[in-house]
């Protein structure tokens, strides 16, 4: 592989998932530029070797802000400047439709585009408006990733390219289970969720849930961590004050991904009742550092949790059936500890970072032939 090799990501800065893809590519040897159409919460690519920022508007957008794709246009004379700029090899858009759609205006080939979940599995189902949109990006398109199986099968009636499964993996050295300093008081057993505070993520049900718990279980203590930031913030503060909980439920906010797996290793268990997932990055990551999870029967959590030897699966907006898988764990500690080491030991073997690492660069360097 050249080690000059260069990579444009078309990208979210603002995401956790661009900066992993950004340092990991980075590390692996690789030049990458970042044009991105929002911005960071915080300069995770500052001073960093082989990364350059190309393009960040001076703003983040804000959780209410609903930008149309066809807005996206006004975009694509700044990209042909930074691709002049940087003299990219490959072009890469992470998302389908935004990114992927000024990628394939761009006129640059090759262009990769990476599907990562409501890109497909939402957005041409609105109209056929949006559908023609996909098909076109896609159809520009010299390379087409996926982040799950369940997100190849939403591909299968917009394309029939080949799609090549490449998860967002996990450095398992980074994510294992180890002592840290808790921000909850010593001996409680925590649960927690990692998600964005939208109604999307089911947060309330699991808050209900948790209330539900203690009404069960007055003699345990027991605690709820949440950690996120997001619309529905107040009034998931307010549910745990109505519910005389509040008490034991700490909102975090928004947490750096460099301090995530510290997050993980507060929590016993961790729980992800989402409406659907394209994947489930945080499940799996949590599985890293030996934590059961609790994920809803849909969508990519399904495929990671295949059955009980890796978590539980609960039905969506299910506050009873959430409630019982979480009393499970914290009654046997066995059955915790048992189901956390079954986890760690499924992401070594089918969700290695570095891995899906060398899994990317061989797409580049195959388009490079």
């Amino acid at each position: 592989m050249p080690q000059d090799l260069r990579i444009l990501l078309l990208a979210d800065t603002y995401s956790e998932h661009t900066e992993k893809w950004a340092l990991g590519l980075a590390a692996y040897g690789l030049e990458v530029g970042i044009f991105s159409f929002n911005k960071a919460s915080y300069p995770w690519y500052d001073g960093k070797a082989g990364i350059r920022l190309l393009y960040e508007p001076a703003e983040q957008l804000g959780a209410s802000s609903d930008t149309g794709k066809l807005s996206y246009l006004k975009h694509v004379g700044l990209l042909k400047k930074a691709i002049r700029q940087f003299k990219p090899d490959v072009l890469h858009a992470h998302y389908a439709t935004s990114y992927g759609l000024i990628g394939a205006l761009s006129g640059f080939h090759p262009l990769v585009i990476s599907a990562w979940g409501t890109d497909v599995m939402k957005f041409p189902q609105k109209n056929i408006l949006n559908r023609a949109m996909l098909t076109y990006n896609l159809r520009k398109a010299d390379a087409i990733c996926a982040t799950s199986f369940t997100i190849k099968d939403y591909l299968k009636p917009v394309t029939d390219k080949p799609v090549q499964v490449i998860p967002f993996g996990v450095d398992t050295e980074l994510f294992r289970k180890k002592q840290v300093e808790s921000l909850m008081e010593a001996g409680a057993f925590v649960y927690g969720s990692i998600k964005p505070l939208e109604s999307l993520y089911n947060t309330d049900v699991l808050i209900r849930a948790f209330a539900a718990l203690k009404t069960r279980q007055p003699q345990k203590t027991i605690k709820l961590l949440i950690i996120g930031e997001g619309s529905q913030a107040q009034a998931l503060r307010q549910l745990a004050e109505e519910l005389g909980i509040a008490a034991d439920v700490l909102f975090t906010g928004r947490v750096p991904f460099s301090k995530i797996p510290e997050y993980y290793n507060m929590l016993d268990v961790l729980v992800n009742i989402s409406d659907y997932e394209s994947f489930g990055v945080s499940v799996i990551e949590a599985m890293a550092c030996e934590k059961p999870v609790i994920v809803t029967n849909t969508g990519g959590l399904k495929e990671i949790v295949e059955n009980a030897n890796f978590g539980s699966l609960v039905e969506v907006g299910n506050v009873k059936q959430t409630s019982e898988e979480m009393e499970k764990y914290l009654l046997d500690p066995e059955l915790t500890a048992r189901v956390g080491k079954q986890g760690r030991e499924k992401v070594i073997l089918k969700y290695q970072w570095q891995r899906n690492i060398e899994q990317m660069v061989g797409v580049y360097r195959q388009l490079m032939k």
